[in-house]
């Protein structure tokens, strides 16, 4: 046992030998350091915010009679015209009530006629003719009610739209409220996306009055779709649970590539003015705080924490914690240490943010 105790404590002192030396030979060839300072410019950046599509219009067909489904004049997924014939349920029972209605106010409006004749004779009294009178009314109505009813055999698009798949079949028997189908207007698209309070008033503050926010929508595919969208509704209160507000971007759909229920990215561009940018390789963590190491006139190195605003590809935009003046190490962070003194070369952050693979627009 002390011999195996012996033989590992004998193993990690040759591992840390080998590190330290690493290290030392590392640090041996960067004789001098590189050293930059903070870029400060106008800079854009994107927020992605994750979204649903609806369409302006997406409602559910129902049954408003109770009944056999005679025939289907449509097919799933085909383009309706408003007022199209889409269902008809069999109309025998509602054709014949109709027929019955009509018969009865056909013979009620003779009784009037004659109570009305004998009326004008003084044969009877006004009473009796305004009897007669509400009687035909009310034949009339049942009429009417009849013609409704009928109507409702015959299921029509209330508006031009995509038809989903079909809930029955020809056949069917019909309780009034069954589901026929769905139909969906998609000339226009809602796109729902949620933001944090922070970035809510930012966006509020940054709105001249009278306008709108506009927005991107990146799809499923990584593309971004060719129209631009517009936010012109925000619900009226926070949630609570998530601190975040519910916003609708209304987007044209002209081409109707977009279909209800999709999924996507909204895009925000957002602009900060004279923005701090650093590359990203020049910080480290700490407890998962950023720190950078700042390079003083006595060329020695002292640790700084950093808070960050938004992040680019390769590079970070900075809210606190430096200025344009400080000058930070950029490479060789991991072979150095706090209160070291070093050799460096300045090299200007405009050169430094241009050799990164992506930087700031």
């Amino acid at each position: 046992m002390k011999t195996s105790i012996t033989l590992f404590a004998l193993i990690s002192l040759i591992l840390l030998s080998f590190s330290c030396a690493s290290k030392k030979q590392e640090k041996e060839k960067l004789t001098k350091f590189l050293v930059t300072s903070p870029l400060q410019k106008d800079t854009i950046t994107t927020k992605e915010y994750v979204c649903q599509i609806r369409a302006i219009n997406h409602i559910e067909l129902r049954s408003l009679e109770r009944g056999y489904l005679q025939e289907t004049f449509v097919d799933e997924g085909k383009f309706v015209q408003k007022g199209q014939l889409m269902f008809q349920l069999l109309p025998v029972k509602y054709r014949a009530e109709l027929q019955k209605a009509q018969a009865e106010a056909n013979y009620v409006d003779i009784e009037y006629q004659n109570t009305k004749i004998l009326a004008d004779s003084n044969v009877i009294s006004p009473v009796q003719l305004a009897l007669a009178r509400a009687k035909l009314e009310k034949a009339n109505a049942e009429l009417e009610v009849a013609k409704v009813h009928l109507g409702f055999t015959q299921i029509r698009a209330p508006f031009s739209g995509f038809m989903d798949k079909f809930q029955v079949r020809a056949g069917s028997l019909l309780n009034e409220g069954d589901l026929l189908t769905t139909l969906s207007d998609i000339s226009t698209l809602w796109v729902y996306f949620n933001v944090p309070e922070a970035e809510y008033l930012a966006y509020q503050k940054s709105l001249k009055k009278d306008s709108a926010l506009q927005v991107q929508l990146k799809l499923a595919d990584h593309t971004i779709y060719e129209h631009i969208g517009v936010v012109k509704t925000i619900e009226a209160d926070f949630n609570n649970k998530t601190g975040n507000i519910a916003f609708r971007a209304t987007f044209p759909n002209p081409d109707q590539l977009l279909r209800h229920g999709e999924t996507g990215n909204t895009l925000i561009k957002v602009v900060f003015k004279n923005a701090l940018l650093i590359p990203q390789k020049a910080t480290f963590e700490v407890l998962d705080q950023k720190y950078v190491y700042v390079v003083g006139k006595d060329n020695v190195l002292r640790a700084r924490k950093i808070t960050v605003e938004a992040e680019l590809p390769d590079i970070y935009i900075i809210k606190d914690g430096l200025k344009s003046t400080d000058n930070i190490l950029l490479e060789g962070l991991r072979i150095v240490k706090e209160n070291e003194k070093i050799e460096y070369t300045y090299q200007t952050p405009a050169k430094v943010l241009k050799a990164l693979k992506l930087h700031a627009e």
